[in-house]
């Protein structure tokens, strides 16, 4: 049987350090964190009723949302949540200018 050596493993930090100097990683881990604090940008009404989607450029958040009565009731209060949000993108570094609420991309979230 032939002996297998073990010598060129990548230790677990190397390898987080790696992963987090890709640009792509980082802001998805940024957007990840953003979206985290929906729940207190929307309030505990639309919480459960409406997700955070992805990031479209020229900073437009789509926000998938539980059906369209939901989606007609956050576009209202869009002013609102874009100065709630404003603190915690802020901190982020992220652009968040605008909101896109859309039921077809509610799957059961």
């Amino acid at each position: 049987m032939k002996k297998v050596l073990y010598t060129d493993f990548v230790s677990t930090e190397e390898l987080i350090t790696s992963m987090l100097e890709d640009k792509d990683i980082k802001k998805a881990i940024t957007r990840s964190n953003l979206y985290k604090f929906w729940s207190k940008a929307a309030g505990e009404k639309f919480a459960g009723k409406s997700k955070p989607y992805s990031m479209m450029p020229k900073g437009v958040m789509v926000v998938a949302c539980e059906n369209a009565i939901v989606a007609q009731e956050l576009t209202l209060k869009k002013t609102q949540i874009l100065s709630k949000l404003q603190p915690y993108t802020k901190s982020l570094k992220l652009n968040v200018k605008d909101l896109k609420f859309d039921p077809k991309k509610w799957t059961g979230i």
